[in-house]
């Protein structure tokens, strides 16, 4: 039986989903007019609890559609991080416009920004009788929502159509797609706006805090300084702005990294009612399934068998795992702390799951190392809580650990190398963590390689690798030479026997198949198909995506 605990809290995040989000947030194309009734209109924005229901769908339901099958297809199969017999043609950059998880994944965005702009809207015009601090508290969750959404718009498709306002651009014909720098300066601006509106302490678990958005802005701001510009000339105001951010978080927003990295990954220390010490965002899911989309479905199609998460018919994840590239990482550096909570290699054995309870059984692969981030299996591994494509665990969207290795790269800077003692510090605060020697100088390579093992299988890596491509996309370890070096081929695993603390592996990686035919192990990408296609239900309905895109004129926003 829920506690009253328990009944209080999903009431804040799932009482308003139903009909605010079929009403306010539905739409698949941004030009689609969201309707003005039920919990979008004034009759909802009257009280202060209230307004802060009205907020809740932006932690869950908006993103589900992104976070169900997507995240995971860009984040990391498409970085390379990852093999998918279902998402092969992500990283082999040869996705069709056509493509059913895409269009979900841009509806999704889509969704987030004009629930947003819904939410914006409706506390301005009916949320008379509000304290002012929780209107500005609402409004600031939904800025946040919606630049972090255009963060990962650009990323995916590079140029796309800045809407602030749902009902202004009814009668505007000339919508146009806006340039990558308009986009990020968006982005900016709303994170900005959340961070002089947040609280330093959240409202409620998992809601966003100052530091929340001041993490984004070390995020945008680092990203912003290669916009346009040449290997190793970023912007330096832009740098200095990243590392005053990042250190902001560091040093006032009392988190702390977890002692033990595969504790981040069990529900107990990461759900909508405990989020840990660690988590500067997170999307909080529920374990119930109604109404659909509160829900987090990644173990669902993540786990690799249904064995493994209870027997509850989900479980389809056997053809998902590591890629070679990543598996040669982890052998060539021994980052076996790490890679035991990300990735399952044979032999591996997991005392907080159910499964591996008998003694004798233990795990052997198939055909790739599977995915073991945010696999946490069944209702009797946590507490009677989850069900069917319901499991009850956050995802990170951002950790501390990210703002760590931010502000390492915010001192290097335009810098080949770097000595000073700060960016060290946080660089190997993450790697004492996964059991590696510290550095004595680090280098924009060390610091971008350690951020992908980190948050390997968190949807980050391919952002990351955009990121590059701003000031990088051509040369050596630039965007294009990293993706075209990524082995994703074929491997097999085997367990030394007997070996233990660290464990031993045998890897073999064939060059051809068992009829001699040679394997294709490398997918280079080209900056022609680098960016993914805009859908083509999307072209339809909104035909302007095809023209060339335009500057925003800032001039039309208040602040």
């Amino acid at each position: 039986m829920e506690t009253m605990k328990q009944a209080r809290l999903w009431k804040y995040i799932a009482f308003a989903l139903p009909l605010s989000i079929l009403t306010a947030a539905c739409s698949d194309s941004f030009l689609e007019r969201p309707p003005m009734d039920t919990l979008t209109d004034g009759i909802y924005y009257q009280t202060d609890e209230e307004v802060i229901m009205a907020t809740a769908p932006l932690y869950n339901i908006v993103w589900f559609d992104f976070n169900d099958k997507t995240s995971f297809g860009i984040g990391d199969a498409r970085a390379g991080n990852m093999l998918s017999n279902d998402y092969d043609d992500y990283y082999k950059f040869a996705v069709s416009a056509t493509d059913g998880p895409l269009l979900s994944a841009y509806a999704s965005f889509y969704k987030i920004i004009a629930q947003s702009n819904m939410v914006i809207e409706n506390v301005n015009r009916y949320g008379t009788n509000v304290t002012p601090a929780v209107k500005n508290h609402a409004i600031a969750e939904a800025r946040f929502m919606r630049g972090l959404a255009y963060t990962y718009l650009t990323s995916i498709w590079k140029e796309v159509p800045i809407i602030y306002d749902n009902l202004a651009i009814l009668s505007d014909t000339t919508i146009r797609k806006n340039t990558v720098s308009s986009i990020w300066e968006f982005a900016i601006r709303d994170f900005r706006y959340a961070a002089k509106n947040l609280p330093t302490t959240p409202i409620q678990p998992g809601r966003l805090t100052k530091y929340s958005a001041e993490g984004m802005l070390a995020r945008a701001f680092l990203t912003h300084a290669g916009i346009g510009a040449g290997v190793g000339s970023r912007n330096q105001t832009d740098l200095d702005s990243a590392k005053y951010y990042a250190k902001d978080v560091i040093m006032n927003s009392g988190l702390t990294l977890l002692q033990n990295y595969s504790d981040l990954f069990l529900s107990t220390n990461n759900n909508a009612q405990s989020i840990n010490n660690e988590t500067l965002f997170a999307l909080l899911w529920l374990p119930i399934r109604e109404p659909w989309g509160v829900n987090n479905t990644f173990q669902a199609y993540m786990a690799f068998g249904p064995e493994l998460i209870g027997n509850q018919g989900d479980g389809w994840g056997r053809a998902h795992g590591a890629s070679a590239d990543l598996v040669k990482y982890y052998m060539a550096n021994q980052d076996d702390i790490r890679r035991k909570p990300t990735f399952m290699f044979n032999g591996d054995r997991y005392p907080e799951l159910e499964y591996f309870s008998d003694a004798s059984v233990t795990y052997t692969i198939n055909d790739v190392a599977n995915i073991k981030k945010y696999i946490i299996g069944g209702p009797d591994d946590n507490g009677g809580n989850g069900q069917f494509m319901t499991a009850y665990i956050n995802t990170y969207m951002m950790r501390l650990a990210e703002v760590y290795l931010i502000y390492a790269e915010a001192i290097l800077g335009n810098s080949s190398v770097t000595s000073d003692g700060e960016a060290l510090q946080y660089v190997n605060a993450i790697r004492t963590r996964a059991g590696l020697a510290d550095l004595t100088t680090v280098t924009f390579m060390d610091i971008f390689n350690e951020k992908r093992i980190e948050l390997a299988m968190e949807g980050r890596y391919w952002h990351e690798l955009v990121r590059l491509s701003y000031f990088n996309m051509n040369g050596a370890d630039g965007t294009l030479d990293i993706i075209s070096k990524q082995d994703k081929g074929p491997y097999t695993i085997d367990y030394v026997a007997g070996t233990d603390n660290p464990r031993q592996y045998t890897v073999t990686y064939p060059t051809q198949d068992a009829d001699g035919v040679d394997i294709t192990r490398f997918f280079p990408a080209t900056e022609d198909n680098f960016y993914f296609p805009y859908p083509d239900a999307e072209l339809v309905k909104a035909p302007s995506l095809r023209k060339s895109a335009v500057d925003f004129d800032f001039s039309k926003l208040a602040n």
